[in-house]
C-alpha cells in the first residue's frame, strides 16, 4: 500500500503547473476569430545556424537547457566555444505566447549583474522552426540537490554558511533591482567551479513599476509553483512577492544546515493544516544568533514574515555574541 505522504513529497520536487479555476470557469469574448497559429517545429541540430547542440543538459517546469557550441565563436578560434541553451520545452512551446514568456525570463536576468546570478548572452528566435531560445554561461558543477543527496545530515557551518551568503546575497540584489525569482529550490542553485550561481528565473516577475511593458507570467489565471518551497500565499493564489521568495530560500537553507525539509516536504497548505511549525527547532548546524531571522522567514502567514533578503543576510553574516556579550544579554534580560 502507497503512503500517500511519500506521494505527495515525492511529487513536490517538480515545478508544477495548473489553470486557476476562475480562468476555467470565466468565458472569455473574442473580437475577432483567432489566426492558426503554426506550431513549432521540432528542434534542429544548429539553432539559429550557429549553435550546434551537443546534448540535454537538464529539464525544468517549462523549459530544457542544452550544452551546445557556438559554431561562429569556434571559427575564430576560441578554446572554449560552449555556452548553454535554454529553449522552451516541447509541450510549453505549444502555447500561445510561450516565445515571449521566454522573452520575459530574458530580460528579467539581464537586469542582473551578479556573480553569483546566472550570466545571460542573448535572446534569438530560429526562424525555420520557430524556436525561441536564450544563450547563456555554461556552468559546472553540482546543484544543491544534489549536495543535499550526499550530505543528509546537513553541512557544517562553515561550508554551510560559504553557500547560505552567495545566495542570500543574490536574491537580496535581485529584489533590489525589482527582480523577484518565482522559484527558488536547490536544483535551481549551482555550485560552479568558480562559485555559486542562481539561475532560473523562468517562473519570476518584475516587482510593479519596473519594466512594465514586459509581457509575464499571468498568475490569475495560470498559476506555477514547486509546492514543498511556494509560500502558503502562493497556495491560495496571491500574487508572487518578494516574501514569497524569501519563504522558498528559508526552507531552502533549513535543509541545507539540517539535511531535512522544515515540513516533512510538504506544502505550506498541508503543514499548516497540521502544525507543523508548532515542531520547528534549529537546527543542530546552525549558529543559535541566526535563527530568530529564519524562524521568521519560514512563518506561514505573510504577514508574519516580516523580514526580507536583506535582513536574513544581515543575521547570517553577523558574528556569533562572544560570550560577555552574551553574559551581558542573561543579566540584562
Amino acid at each position: 500500500m502507497s503512503d500517500p505522504l511519500l506521494a505527495s513529497a515525492e511529487a513536490s520536487d517538480l515545478t508544477y503547473f495548473a489553470f486557476a479555476a476562475s480562468a476555467v470557469d470565466k468565458p472569455v469574448a473574442r473580437a475577432e476569430p483567432e489566426t492558426p497559429r503554426t506550431a513549432p517545429g521540432e528542434l534542429p541540430e544548429v539553432l539559429g545556424g550557429r549553435y550546434r547542440i551537443e546534448r540535454l543538459l537538464g529539464v525544468g517546469g517549462m523549459g530544457a537547457v542544452y550544452r551546445a557550441r557556438d559554431l561562429l565563436r569556434e571559427q575564430f578560434g576560441d578554446p572554449e566555444p560552449y555556452v548553454a541553451l535554454k529553449t522552451l520545452s516541447e509541450d510549453f512551446a505549444e502555447y500561445p505566447d510561450a516565445n515571449a514568456l521566454l522573452y520575459s525570463e530574458f530580460a528579467l536576468t539581464a537586469r542582473l549583474s551578479h556573480r553569483h546570478v546566472v550570466r545571460l548572452f542573448g535572446f534569438e528566435v530560429d526562424t525555420a522552426c520557430q524556436r525561441a531560445f536564450i544563450t547563456l554561461e555554461l556552468l559546472k558543477g553540482p546543484t544543491l540537490d544534489q549536495l543535499l543527496s550526499e550530505r543528509p545530515g546537513g553541512l557544517p557551518w562553515q561550508a554551510l554558511s560559504e553557500i547560505v551568503i552567495p545566495l542570500l546575497e543574490a536574491l537580496a540584489y535581485s529584489h533590489s533591482l525589482g527582480v523577484l525569482h518565482g522559484d527558488l529550490k536547490p536544483s535551481n542553485v549551482m555550485l560552479a567551479d568558480d562559485g555559486l550561481r542562481l539561475f532560473d528565473y523562468g517562473l519570476g516577475q518584475p516587482l510593479d513599476g519596473v519594466l512594465p511593458g514586459l509581457p509575464r507570467l499571468c498568475r490569475s489565471r495560470f498559476a506555477a509553483w514547486t509546492p514543498r518551497y511556494a509560500a502558503l500565499e502562493l497556495l491560495e493564489g496571491a500574487p508572487l512577492t518578494a516574501a514569497a521568495d524569501v519563504y522558498a530560500l528559508a526552507c531552502v537553507i533549513y535543509e541545507l544546515s539540517s539535511g531535512s525539509h522544515p515540513f516533512r516536504r510538504l506544502s505550506a497548505k498541508q503543514a499548516k493544516a497540521m502544525e507543523l511549525d508548532r515542531e520547528l527547532q534549529r537546527p543542530a548546524n546552525l549558529p543559535a544568533h541566526c535563527w530568530p531571522a529564519l524562524r521568521t522567514a519560514l512563518a506561514f502567514d505573510e504577514a508574519r514574515r516580516d523580514i526580507d533578503a536583506a535582513g536574513l543576510l544581515d543575521a547570517f553574516r553577523r558574528p556569533a555574541p562572544g560570550l560577555l556579550q552574551r553574559l551581558l544579554r542573561r543579566t540584562n534580560g
